[in-house]
This record gives C-alpha cells, sequence and structure tokens, in this order.
C-alpha cells in the first residue's frame, strides 16, 4: 500500500478519534448530570480533554507526512501542555468530588448510562487501536504506534467506569460511583504526565509503564 494513502489513513482515523469523542462527551455529560453519576460526568469531561489531544495527534500527522524530518512545532508543544494541564486540572477535580461524594453520602440516580457508554467506547476504542497500529506498523511511524498506546489508556477509563456502573446497579452504594471518580483521576493525571511528557521530545510509554 503506498505511503500517501497510509497516511491519509491515519489522518481520517485521528479525526474520527476527535468526533467520537465530542459526541461521548456530549452524552456522558449530559447523562452523567441528569443521573447525578460523578463517575459518568467526569468521563464526558476527560472526552473534550481527548479532543484536544486529538487535534494535537491529527497535527502531528499532517506534519509527519509533508516534513518527515522537521522537529516538534510550537502549535504542537503548546497543545500538549494545554492538554497536560487540562488532565491535571481534572484529576485534582474529580478528587476533590469523590471525597466530597463519599463523605455526604451522595448516590447518584442510576449508573445504567455509564454502563452503555463506557461498553460502546470499549469496543470503538479498542478498533480504533488495531487500526492505528496496523497503519503505524506499515509507516514505521513511532508517533502513530505511541498514539496507539495511548489510546489504550482511554479503553482502561472505560473499563474503571463500567466496573464502577456495574456495581452500583448491582449493590446500589454510592461508594462505588465516587471510587470509579477515583480511578479516571488516577488515569486523568498519567495522560497528563505524558502529555507534558511528549511536549518535552520524551517518548510516550502510555500503557507500557
Amino acid at each position: 500500500m503506498k505511503e500517501r494513502v497510509l497516511y491519509r489513513m491515519a489522518f481520517g482515523l485521528a479525526l474520527f478519534t476527535i468526533f467520537y469523542n465530542v459526541a461521548e462527551g456530549v452524552f456522558s455529560m449530559v447523562f452523567g448530570f441528569s443521573d447525578e453519576s460523578l463517575a459518568l460526568f467526569g468521563f464526558g469531561i476527560d472526552s473534550f480533554v481527548e479532543v484536544i489531544s486529538g487535534v494535537g495527534i491529527a497535527h502531528m500527522i499532517m506534519r509527519i507526512w509533508k516534513h518527515p524530518g522537521e522537529e516538534k512545532s510550537r502549535f504542537e508543544q503548546a497543545a500538549l501542555r494545554i492538554t497536560g494541564s487540562s488532565f491535571y486540572l481534572l484529576a485534582g477535580g474529580l478528587v476533590i468530588s469523590a471525597f466530597y461524594s463519599i463523605w455526604k453520602g451522595h448516590e447518584p440516580e442510576t449508573t445504567f448510562w455509564g454502563v452503555v457508554i463506557s461498553f460502546i467506547s470499549i469496543v470503538t476504542m479498542w478498533l480504533l487501536v488495531i487500526a492505528k497500529k496496523w497503519v503505524g506498523r506499515r509507516l514505521s511511524s513511532e508517533a502513530i504506534l505511541a498514539d496507539a498506546n495511548c489510546t489504550l489508556v482511554c479503553i482502561y477509563m472505560s473499563l474503571v467506569l463500567l466496573g464502577s456502573s456495574i456495581l452500583y446497579e448491582i449493590f446500589g452504594l454510592g461508594f462505588f460511583d465516587s471510587v470509579g471518580a477515583l480511578g479516571l483521576a488516577f488515569f486523568s493525571w498519567r495522560e497528563g504526565k505524558e502529555s507534558f511528557a511528549k511536549a518535552r521530545g520524551e517518548s510516550c510509554q502510555c500503557a507500557h509503564e
């Protein structure tokens, strides 16, 4: 397959990731707010932060395509720092909210939509990981392969949401929703750390830490 076609595929996957996260973020925040589910609402905010990251990835792919030997642009570095700061803020907000909910004994009305959205996300992100790795290997692109590995973090976050949502539906304890939010906070902090590392030009470790 021609290199030009492969780069178009990589760019298309980046665009799909952006639009999917926008849709996922809207639905997660709407249902999370209406059902008073902190974990689902936080998952929705994270999706919008992922959109910022996705824009940086799409820009990176175009830059690599047109200028393979060019160093990381100022735009990309700035985007990564903004993304990293957003992840850190999200992690802090989730931790504070989770402990406040545990202290107050708050319980969501339901976590049904958390189960549905997280399941759809797991399937979609897994297919994206497979596609990105396929393209990355054929282009011998460490950047695209690193992006595929980072997409795995989205799967882990979806698994955390799925687990906490199912446990709440079974046992009816709001504690599980708060624990799910804390799990999302951990992965948000981790993604923030990765964003700043990539801004400094360090390789993305993501799922291999």
